[in-house]
């Protein structure tokens, strides 16, 4: 086991390799000193050698020497070879011995609080309007059963029921809505038993002035306002407001009259453009106010606002102007002659093509929303109307492509008057400088709406008649139109007042005509 040991796992492959060479090759020609100090260095390793060399000659020793080298040092390959030089790692020193710390405090006791209790939010919308808890709905019904007292039997017909609108509080032109939502229409007559009924029911449901006059007017489960909902309470205005007794004597013209309110009702109320008044529109309108005043106003041509039968003449007479054929319809050559051609044939063809009507033709209540949108280009409802003409693609946006369109036709009209045009470049800067748009090159309808100067801009590119009168204008007129704070006409009411006087004064010179 002595020789064993020589080739322990600790030794040197290369002083391995080395004794093998020695046994085959070197041992039987070479001095035993020779062969120790020529494969190493170790004097441990010189005296195992020599051990070896001088049993050499024994066989026996020869054979076993061989194997135990050559499983030494097949062993001693497969494990991680050492490189030179490397030292050992050095062993990771001790952790110093911990230092004594003072005892902890005990943990402090956590008081467990109860969670916060359910905040009470109160209500804050009402779309039927605030109820007010200290009414006294008896009060207001006895008020209405003493009123009923006055008629026969204790029942009212359309026109005793003013009375009974006053004793509830209400405007005097909502007794025909009343009427008929207390099923007088069936009867033609309302008993104190169904309308108390009916009052009762509204009370305890509406709570403000455009809740109840939509509960009165409207369908049955509607909380909106349509066209032909309208139609009960001004067939009742026309029948007995003293500003139109003279109606009486042409029952043709009521339907005329009748249209022509209930279209400028929605141009101006109607701010979403479905059709349907809701009573947010309502509230923020002054048709409830203005509706109002009909009662204390005997010339109801001083109610501007949707009543006024001089602005109903106007627009009536326009109309039949371009109806030529009278069947209350126009197309697009019948509406191009408004107002000499001033208008250019491609806005007129938008106005057929989807934007305002697609029938190919345009009916006397889409003529009334054309008349005041051209005549009154700052108002809210106009500059909608025209945006939407001239939004070709309806992508929101105006493009300058959009308008480069529609003002080579304008290029055109001006060049065969004999005026030299801007060019468009020179155009397209003064508008971007008018409008001034939040993003750069697109204009926008809230652009429009901001900049107040939204009849300029639609008169540049298809009025040419207003274009050049406002070339020709003042620019310090124009701001100062601008800067007035006061209450004034709108363009509308102005463009009404003028043509009543013009339409007046030659159906007076026809008169005279006639006479002479």
């Amino acid at each position: 086991m002595k020789y064993l040991a020589c080739f322990g796992e600790g030794s040197e492959v290369r002083w391995k390799i080395s004794v093998l060479f020695l046994l085959w090759s070197s041992c039987q020609h070479m001095k035993v000193d020779e062969v120790g100090y020529g494969f190493t260095d170790n004097p441990s390793h010189f005296i195992t050698v020599n051990i070896v060399m001088e049993n050499f000659k024994d066989n026996i020793y020869f054979h076993m020497i061989l194997h135990i080298a050559t499983y030494s040092i097949l062993k001693i390959i497969g494990r991680p070879e050492k490189k030179p030089g490397t030292p050992p790692p050095a062993l990771a020193p001790a952790p110093p011995s911990p230092t004594p710390r003072p005892p902890s405090p005990p943990p402090a006791k956590v008081v467990a609080t109860p969670p916060p209790s359910s905040i009470n939010i109160p209500r804050f919308y009402f779309p039927k309007g605030l109820p007010n808890c200290a009414a006294n709905y008896d009060e207001a019904i006895a008020k209405i059963e003493a009123a009923f007292t006055e008629f026969e039997e204790e029942k009212a017909d359309i026109y005793e029921l003013g009375k009974i609108a006053k004793a509830c509080g209400c405007p005097l032109y909502w007794k025909a809505p009343m009427f008929i939502c207390a099923g007088g229409e069936r009867t033609g007559f309302v008993s104190v038993h169904s309308f108390i009924a009916t009052w009762r029911k509204l009370l305890h449901s509406c709570y403000d002035d455009a809740s109840k006059f939509i509960y009165l007017l409207a369908k049955p489960g509607c909380s909106y306002l349509e066209q032909e909902d309208f139609i009960p309470l001004l067939q009742d205005i026309v029948d007995t407001h003293p500003g139109l007794t003279f109606l009486k004597d042409a029952p043709e013209f009521h339907s005329r009259y009748i249209t022509t309110v209930i279209q400028r009702i929605f141009y101006t109320v109607n701010r979403s453009w479905t059709g349907k008044i809701n009573m947010t529109e309502l509230r923020r309108s002054n048709f409830l106010q203005t509706l109002a005043l009909l009662e204390e106003e005997d010339d109801i041509n001083q109610i501007t606002d949707y009543f006024s039968y001089e602005h109903f003449y106007v627009i009536y007479c326009k109309f039949w102007e371009l109806d030529t054929d009278h069947d209350l319809f126009i197309d697009p050559k019948d509406l191009a002659r408004y107002n000499d051609h001033a208008s250019s044939s491609r806005i007129i063809e938008r106005l057929f093509s989807g934007a305002v009507t697609r029938e190919g033709r345009m009916s006397y209540a889409e003529f009334v929303w054309f008349l005041i949108s051209e005549e009154d280009k700052k108002n809210p409802t106009s500059i909608e109307y025209w945006f939407r003409c001239m939004d070709m693609d309806g992508d929101g946006v105006l493009s300058m492509f959009e308008l480069e369109f529609f003002y080579e036709e304008q290029c055109e009209r001006m060049e065969g008057m004999g005026i030299e045009p801007l060019p468009f470049q020179d155009l397209l800067c003064q508008m971007l400088d008018l409008v001034k748009p939040e993003c750069p090159g697109k204009i926008t309808l809230r652009d429009l709406k901001r900049c107040r100067m939204a009849h300029i801009f639609y008169d540049t590119f298809f009025n040419l008649e207003k274009y050049l009168d406002h070339e020709q204008r003042d620019p310090f007129a124009v701001q100062k139109d601008l800067d007035s704070d006061g209450p004034e006409p709108s363009d509308w009411d102005k463009y009404a007042a003028e043509e009543y006087e013009i339409l007046v004064a030659e159906e007076t010179a026809n008169e005279q005509l006639r006479e002479g």
